[in-house]
């Protein structure tokens, strides 16, 4: 399985029909974007002269229709039906608008807030789309300049919008960008107000973009939306700032390493650290400015292997206590911190696993908390099983959902909700989503709680061990150039489903797809084992991979024994490793552990 070849050879690559080539065509002359329109008539005059390589660009490019889903669009920028551009986000803000509008009936005017990262055109895209918005009738806000996702979550729910749209492509590549949809107000039940889209609104958005005439048929306003003033981005972090319990967590000596990873989540998280006491704040100064060509990472997301690098050196350097880092549209949240018992790595320097954090968040939430017990814990179903112990150990109730904080957002009573990816809501009355900005802060205060005490982020983790069980996770994952393998290995699974996770036989195989009382039916396999461990095979929703989330779970009977634990945890894991790699028949590099 090869992951990114662009190598195509005159054989494999038809010449451009007579059709095609006029759909181009036309397509470039009435673009708006005069870059993307000289693009394509580039390719065509390529495609003309022979070029394999442009003809399978174009048609790829025109080989269908961007969908729009749960996750809105997604896709690398570019001409053509298949690409982000400005034709295809002005059919999606014009089919938006007519949803929003039908759903809120006669004689209701929406109301909708359009956000935007720093990304290549997405200032474009959000002035667009705000364009289409106000001709179609609706209240529009427009951000007043680059800001995290979580701002934009927060000001849906803070302006009481309909809805909501932010530009961005998350931690994608950088010839990517997208188009990310939350519903809000009067458009959907008040338990899920300014969380993001899931089915039906999906499909009824789709349907209702589908259904837009020509695209130089669509309306664009010339003026009439209003530009919020700079200060919505202090009114997010003073909402912030007051999470913290300076009376009931007062430490803040904490030297800490800041990264937002080239995005737009610098000035206002550092802002927020600073502004609730931690005045030992330094950003990584190569990383620090927004940059939408991202120049020191191969690959803009935390977890990604080096992405932290500049990062943990600067963090050596200083001597540091704590590294956080944001993806670059600031909606998650990274740790490291030095770990004494680490033998390899940036002098003892370890990045935390999401759900290590998600634990260690968990345990800081009911400690928040102080006896409440009426809010609800939650976590994905490909998320460890740690945080439900955690929960019902401490008297809280906890509810698993599909993967994605547009499910976990809306679970009834929420506190405190996270996924493995980084992704973490511990402000759910702020932001319906994940928010890494505000995960920053509580981490940053649990950080310096601990060391107050004597304590390491490790040292806690331990505890946890001891008292719920070691609890330990990796990931497979396999990325793919071609879509269709992963339908290809999914049915094969479902056809010959392994029968040992690693040594221990699997005594449960759940088809996620034919769903249940409790979840919605999903694409995945979960398999169980004896000796209590879990693996999950998934697709990506929103890259071309198919991954697996492993799970062991090792009983610990007392502190002495924890690191003969920790090398039978890891031991298993490998073990499972290997024979999911059987399993899958995979033997090309592209294919990885997290």
């Amino acid at each position: 399985m090869t992951a990114n070849s662009t190598a195509h050879d005159d054989a494999s690559v038809p010449p451009l029909s007579a059709e095609l080539a006029r759909q181009a065509r036309a397509w470039a002359a009435g673009d708006p974007d005069q870059a993307t329109a000289a693009r394509l008539l580039e390719l065509l005059d390529e495609a003309e002269r022979g070029s394999a390589e442009a003809r399978a660009e174009v048609q790829d490019a025109f080989s269908g229709t961007l969908q729009f889903g749960t996750a809105g669009l997604r896709a690398a920028l570019g001409p053509g039906p298949m690409r982000m551009n400005r034709v295809v986000v002005r059919r999606a803000a014009a089919g938006f608008a007519a949803f929003l509008s039908e759903a809120l009936g006669q004689g209701s005017r929406p109301r909708v807030v359009v956000g935007f990262d720093a990304r290549h055109n997405s200032d474009v895209f959000a002035r667009d789309s705000a364009a289409v918005f106000t001709a179609a009738g609706l209240e529009v806000f427009l951000m007043p300049s680059a800001l995290p996702t979580p701002l934009l979550a927060y000001a849906v729910r803070a302006l009481n919008a309909d809805g909501g749209v932010m530009v961005t492509a998350s931690h994608n590549p950088p010839q990517d960008n997208g188009y990310k949809v939350y519903l809000g107000g009067r458009a959907v039940p008040e338990g899920a107000r300014g969380s993001q889209i899931v089915e039906p609104y999906d499909a009824r958005i789709a349907a209702a973009i589908a259904a837009v005439g020509p695209s130089e048929d669509i309306v664009l306003a010339e003026a009439g939306w209003e530009v919020l003033p700079e200060t919505i981005e202090a009114e997010y972090r003073n909402a912030v700032v007051a999470l913290a319990q300076p009376g009931r967590f007062p430490a803040r000596e904490l030297d800490i390493v800041l990264t937002p990873m080239h995005g737009v989540g610098g000035r206002t998280t550092e802002a927020v650290l600073r502004e609730a006491g931690f005045g030992q704040v330094t950003q990584v100064s190569e990383q620090a400015q927004p940059d939408p060509d991202f120049p020191t990472v191969s690959f803009p997301n935390p977890e990604e292997p080096g992405a932290l690098d500049l990062a943990l050196a600067l963090a050596a350097e200083r001597g540091a206590d704590l590294v956080l880092a944001n993806d670059p549209d600031a909606d998650r949240a990274a740790v490291a911190a030095f770990d004494p018992s680490a033998a390899e790595g940036a002098g003892g320097w370890r990045m935390l696993r999401g759900d290590e954090v998600g634990a260690l968040l968990g345990a800081h939430m009911v400690r928040r908390l102080d006896g409440d017990t009426s809010g609800l814990f939650a976590n994905s179903i490909v998320s460890s099983r740690l945080l439900a112990r955690i929960a019902s150990s401490a008297g809280y109730r906890h509810q698993e959902t599909l993967t994605g904080f547009k499910w976990i957002s809306r679970v009834p009573g929420l506190v405190y909700g996270y996924e493995e990816a980084l992704g973490y809501c511990v402000a759910p009355e702020l932001a319906r989503d994940k928010d890494g900005i505000s995960a920053a802060l509580l981490l940053a205060e649990l950080a310096a709680d601990a060391k107050a005490h004597g304590r390491t982020l490790f040292d806690l983790l331990d505890g946890l061990a001891l008292e719920h069980g070691l609890h330990a996770s990796d990931q497979l994952s396999v990325r793919v150039a071609d879509l269709a393998l992963l339908g290809t290995m999914m049915a094969g699974l479902r056809a010959t489903p392994p029968q040992l996770l690693g040594e221990s036989a699997i005594v449960a195989a759940v088809d996620l797809a034919e769903g249940s009382d409790e979840l919605p039916g999903t694409d995945g396999l979960k398999y169980l084992s004896e000796d209590g461990t879990r693996v999950i095979v998934r697709p990506s929703g929103t890259e071309p991979k198919l991954k697996c989330y492993l799970e062991v779970v090792v009983p610990v009977a007392g502190a002495e024994a924890l690191p003969e634990a920790k090398q039978e945890a890891r031991r298993r894991l490998d073990s499972v490793l290997g024979g999911l790699h059987g399993a899958l028949n995979i033997t090309t590099p592209e294919s990885h552990n997290d």
